[in-house]
Protein backbone atom coordinates (compact mmCIF):
# COMPACT_ATOMS: atom_id res chain seq x y z
CA UNK A 1 0.00 0.00 0.00
CA UNK A 2 2.68 2.43 1.02
CA UNK A 3 4.55 1.36 -1.97
CA UNK A 4 1.94 2.04 -4.35
CA UNK A 5 1.29 5.39 -2.88
CA UNK A 6 4.41 6.29 -3.04
CA UNK A 7 4.65 5.77 -7.30
CA UNK A 8 1.44 7.64 -7.55
CA UNK A 9 2.38 10.41 -5.64
CA UNK A 10 5.60 10.49 -7.73
CA UNK A 11 3.79 10.53 -10.45
CA UNK A 12 1.18 13.15 -9.48
CA UNK A 13 3.97 14.93 -8.49
CA UNK A 14 5.53 15.02 -12.35
CA UNK A 15 2.14 15.18 -13.75
CA UNK A 16 1.17 18.74 -11.47
CA UNK A 17 4.93 19.87 -12.15
CA UNK A 18 4.20 19.71 -16.01
CA UNK A 19 0.79 21.40 -15.77
CA UNK A 20 2.67 24.30 -14.41
CA UNK A 21 4.72 24.41 -17.98
CA UNK A 22 2.71 25.84 -20.39
CA UNK A 23 3.86 25.79 -24.10
CA UNK A 24 3.57 29.45 -23.81
CA UNK A 25 5.64 29.30 -20.06
CA UNK A 26 8.32 32.13 -19.70
CA UNK A 27 11.54 30.62 -20.72
CA UNK A 28 13.85 29.25 -17.86
CA UNK A 29 16.08 32.45 -17.75
CA UNK A 30 13.15 34.72 -17.77
CA UNK A 31 11.88 32.73 -14.96
CA UNK A 32 14.45 32.80 -13.21
CA UNK A 33 14.68 36.78 -13.49
CA UNK A 34 11.77 36.99 -11.80
CA UNK A 35 12.28 34.53 -9.33
CA UNK A 36 14.85 36.16 -8.03
CA UNK A 37 13.01 39.08 -7.96
CA UNK A 38 11.08 37.70 -5.54
CA UNK A 39 7.57 36.76 -7.51
CA UNK A 40 6.44 33.61 -5.31
CA UNK A 41 4.29 32.37 -8.90
CA UNK A 42 7.85 32.38 -10.27
CA UNK A 43 9.21 30.90 -7.61
CA UNK A 44 7.28 27.88 -8.08
CA UNK A 45 7.49 27.72 -11.69
CA UNK A 46 11.20 27.54 -11.21
CA UNK A 47 10.89 24.87 -8.78
CA UNK A 48 8.78 22.78 -11.48
CA UNK A 49 11.61 23.37 -13.97
CA UNK A 50 13.98 21.76 -11.53
CA UNK A 51 12.22 19.14 -10.69
CA UNK A 52 11.36 17.92 -14.30
CA UNK A 53 14.32 19.15 -15.88
CA UNK A 54 12.65 21.38 -18.07
CA UNK A 55 15.84 23.66 -19.75
CA UNK A 56 18.22 22.93 -16.91
CA UNK A 57 18.98 19.24 -15.56
CA UNK A 58 16.97 18.09 -12.92
CA UNK A 59 17.43 19.07 -9.36
CA UNK A 60 15.72 18.29 -6.73
CA UNK A 61 17.40 19.89 -4.08
CA UNK A 62 17.59 23.06 -6.21
CA UNK A 63 13.30 22.61 -6.74
CA UNK A 64 13.15 22.32 -3.15
CA UNK A 65 14.95 25.83 -2.58
CA UNK A 66 12.80 27.86 -4.81
CA UNK A 67 9.38 26.09 -3.49
CA UNK A 68 10.36 26.75 -0.13
CA UNK A 69 11.00 30.98 -1.29
CA UNK A 70 7.64 30.50 -2.71
CA UNK A 71 5.60 28.29 -0.20
CA UNK A 72 6.96 31.29 2.73
CA UNK A 73 5.54 33.88 1.00
CA UNK A 74 2.02 31.80 1.13
CA UNK A 75 1.99 30.32 -2.40
CA UNK A 76 -0.28 27.09 -2.04
CA UNK A 77 1.25 25.14 -4.97
CA UNK A 78 5.08 25.37 -3.57
CA UNK A 79 3.38 24.42 0.10
CA UNK A 80 2.15 21.70 -1.45
CA UNK A 81 4.75 20.51 -3.68
CA UNK A 82 7.26 20.82 -0.56
CA UNK A 83 4.75 18.35 1.71
CA UNK A 84 5.65 15.85 -0.99
CA UNK A 85 9.03 16.63 -1.39
CA UNK A 86 8.88 16.25 2.37
CA UNK A 87 6.88 13.24 2.70
CA UNK A 88 9.11 11.10 0.30
CA UNK A 89 12.96 12.37 1.11
CA UNK A 90 12.81 13.87 -2.35
CA UNK A 91 15.38 16.73 -2.74
CA UNK A 92 15.35 16.74 1.43
CA UNK A 93 15.30 14.24 4.01
CA UNK A 94 12.11 12.78 4.63
CA UNK A 95 10.26 14.65 7.51
CA UNK A 96 6.68 13.57 7.60
CA UNK A 97 6.18 16.35 10.78
CA UNK A 98 7.43 18.89 8.29
CA UNK A 99 5.42 17.29 5.50
CA UNK A 100 1.93 17.57 7.41
CA UNK A 101 3.50 21.37 8.22
CA UNK A 102 3.22 22.36 4.66
CA UNK A 103 0.52 20.32 3.48
CA UNK A 104 -1.72 22.27 6.06
CA UNK A 105 -0.73 25.25 5.11
CA UNK A 106 -1.70 24.44 1.49
CA UNK A 107 -4.69 22.92 3.18
CA UNK A 108 -5.75 25.90 4.49
CA UNK A 109 -6.05 28.25 1.74
CA UNK A 110 -8.41 25.38 -0.05
CA UNK A 111 -6.02 23.08 -2.06
CA UNK A 112 -7.36 20.13 -3.01
CA UNK A 113 -4.55 17.97 -3.54
CA UNK A 114 -2.94 18.66 -0.04
CA UNK A 115 -6.32 18.35 1.82
CA UNK A 116 -6.33 14.66 0.63
CA UNK A 117 -3.01 14.14 1.78
CA UNK A 118 -3.50 15.40 4.99
CA UNK A 119 -6.07 13.59 5.65
CA UNK A 120 -4.16 10.70 4.66
CA UNK A 121 -1.46 11.31 6.94
CA UNK A 122 -4.45 12.06 10.16
CA UNK A 123 -5.61 8.27 9.15
CA UNK A 124 -2.24 6.86 9.38
CA UNK A 125 -0.69 8.92 12.00
CA UNK A 126 2.32 9.58 9.84
CA UNK A 127 4.03 12.83 11.34
CA UNK A 128 1.11 13.62 13.55
CA UNK A 129 -1.05 12.30 15.85
CA UNK A 130 -3.33 9.91 14.28
CA UNK A 131 -6.72 11.18 14.36
CA UNK A 132 -9.85 9.97 12.00
CA UNK A 133 -11.81 12.79 12.87
CA UNK A 134 -9.21 15.12 11.30
CA UNK A 135 -8.95 12.59 8.59
CA UNK A 136 -12.69 13.01 7.32
CA UNK A 137 -12.82 16.66 7.81
CA UNK A 138 -9.36 16.72 5.27
CA UNK A 139 -11.24 14.41 2.73
CA UNK A 140 -14.43 15.59 3.06
CA UNK A 141 -13.14 19.27 1.66
CA UNK A 142 -11.05 17.81 -1.23
CA UNK A 143 -13.91 15.73 -2.19
CA UNK A 144 -16.10 18.30 -2.06
CA UNK A 145 -14.15 19.93 -4.54
CA UNK A 146 -13.78 16.88 -6.73
CA UNK A 147 -10.84 15.16 -5.70
CA UNK A 148 -11.18 11.52 -6.76
CA UNK A 149 -8.83 9.95 -4.27
CA UNK A 150 -10.75 11.86 -1.09
CA UNK A 151 -13.65 10.41 -2.36
CA UNK A 152 -12.40 7.08 -2.81
CA UNK A 153 -10.66 6.90 0.86
CA UNK A 154 -14.20 7.84 2.16
CA UNK A 155 -15.52 4.75 0.80
CA UNK A 156 -12.73 2.85 2.13
CA UNK A 157 -12.77 4.82 6.14
CA UNK A 158 -16.29 3.57 5.86
CA UNK A 159 -16.16 0.19 4.67
CA UNK A 160 -13.49 -0.36 7.64
CA UNK A 161 -15.20 1.26 10.62
CA UNK A 162 -18.33 -0.33 9.50
CA UNK A 163 -17.00 -3.12 10.19
CA UNK A 164 -15.75 -2.36 13.52
CA UNK A 165 -18.76 -0.57 14.74
CA UNK A 166 -20.72 -4.00 13.78
CA UNK A 167 -18.23 -5.53 16.62
CA UNK A 168 -18.95 -2.60 18.97
CA UNK A 169 -15.74 -0.27 18.87
CA UNK A 170 -16.67 2.60 20.09
CA UNK A 171 -14.23 4.82 18.34
CA UNK A 172 -15.15 3.56 14.67
CA UNK A 173 -19.03 4.39 15.87
CA UNK A 174 -18.11 7.53 16.56
CA UNK A 175 -16.23 7.74 13.27
CA UNK A 176 -19.39 6.41 11.46
CA UNK A 177 -21.49 9.03 13.13
CA UNK A 178 -19.92 11.71 12.37
CA UNK A 179 -20.21 10.47 8.08
CA UNK A 180 -23.64 9.61 8.78
CA UNK A 181 -24.06 13.53 10.12
CA UNK A 182 -22.01 14.81 6.95
CA UNK A 183 -22.73 12.85 4.56
CA UNK A 184 -19.16 11.51 4.03
CA UNK A 185 -18.88 8.66 1.66
CA UNK A 186 -22.62 7.62 2.38
CA UNK A 187 -26.13 9.21 2.73
CA UNK A 188 -26.38 11.82 4.72
CA UNK A 189 -29.01 10.61 7.74
CA UNK A 190 -29.11 11.93 11.06
CA UNK A 191 -30.77 8.99 12.52
CA UNK A 192 -28.38 6.75 11.63
CA UNK A 193 -25.71 9.48 12.86
CA UNK A 194 -27.61 9.61 16.34
CA UNK A 195 -27.93 5.99 16.86
CA UNK A 196 -23.93 5.48 16.26
CA UNK A 197 -23.06 8.65 18.60
CA UNK A 198 -25.49 6.93 21.12
CA UNK A 199 -23.88 3.62 21.28
CA UNK A 200 -20.26 5.26 21.67
CA UNK A 201 -21.64 7.81 23.64
CA UNK A 202 -21.19 5.08 26.44
CA UNK A 203 -17.38 5.11 26.49
CA UNK A 204 -16.55 7.95 24.07
CA UNK A 205 -16.71 11.64 25.25
CA UNK A 206 -16.56 12.97 21.86
CA UNK A 207 -19.47 10.67 20.40
CA UNK A 208 -21.38 12.09 23.50
CA UNK A 209 -21.03 15.88 22.40
CA UNK A 210 -21.66 15.42 19.03
CA UNK A 211 -24.36 13.20 19.91
CA UNK A 212 -26.13 16.24 22.33
CA UNK A 213 -25.34 18.82 19.61
CA UNK A 214 -27.00 16.47 16.97
CA UNK A 215 -29.82 16.22 19.15
CA UNK A 216 -30.70 19.95 19.76
CA UNK A 217 -31.64 20.13 15.97
CA UNK A 218 -33.93 16.83 15.87
CA UNK A 219 -37.63 17.11 16.42
CA UNK A 220 -38.85 14.79 19.31
CA UNK A 221 -40.43 12.20 16.83
CA UNK A 222 -37.12 11.70 14.86
CA UNK A 223 -35.17 11.25 17.86
CA UNK A 224 -37.69 8.98 19.49
CA UNK A 225 -36.70 6.58 16.23
CA UNK A 226 -32.99 7.90 16.40
CA UNK A 227 -33.42 5.98 19.61
CA UNK A 228 -35.39 2.83 18.34
CA UNK A 229 -32.53 2.58 15.66
CA UNK A 230 -29.93 2.71 18.95
CA UNK A 231 -31.87 -0.44 20.41
CA UNK A 232 -31.69 -2.41 17.55
CA UNK A 233 -28.12 -2.00 16.62
CA UNK A 234 -27.33 -2.94 19.94
CA UNK A 235 -29.42 -6.32 19.62
CA UNK A 236 -27.56 -6.72 16.23
CA UNK A 237 -24.45 -6.45 18.21
CA UNK A 238 -25.18 -8.74 20.40
CA UNK A 239 -26.67 -11.11 18.45
CA UNK A 240 -23.51 -11.20 16.33
CA UNK A 241 -21.72 -11.78 19.67
CA UNK A 242 -23.75 -14.84 20.73
CA UNK A 243 -22.61 -16.03 17.35
CA UNK A 244 -19.17 -15.59 18.09
CA UNK A 245 -19.15 -17.30 21.17
CA UNK A 246 -20.87 -20.44 20.31
CA UNK A 247 -19.19 -20.93 17.10
CA UNK A 248 -15.98 -20.76 19.35
CA UNK A 249 -17.86 -22.95 22.08
CA UNK A 250 -18.36 -25.65 19.45
CA UNK A 251 -14.70 -25.18 17.84
CA UNK A 252 -13.40 -26.08 21.38
CA UNK A 253 -15.84 -28.87 22.27
CA UNK A 254 -14.57 -30.35 18.38
CA UNK A 255 -10.64 -29.80 19.71
CA UNK A 256 -11.57 -31.56 22.47
CA UNK A 257 -13.25 -34.78 21.15
CA UNK A 258 -10.25 -34.95 18.75
CA UNK A 259 -8.10 -35.13 21.75
CA UNK A 260 -10.06 -37.52 23.34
Amino acid sequence: MRALRLLLICGALLTALGAQLSAQAPSFAETKKQAEAGNSKAQSVLGAMYANGEGVPQDYAEAAKWWRKSADQGYAKAQYNLGLLNENGIGVPKDLAEAARWYRKAADQGYADAQSNLGFIFCNGEGVQQDYTEALKWWRKAADQGNASAQYNLGLMYVKNRKAADQGVAEAQSNLGVMYEKGDGVPKDDIEAYAMYNLAAVTNDLARKNRDILARRLSPSVQLLAQQRTKQLQQEIENREIERLKKEDQKRREEMKKGA
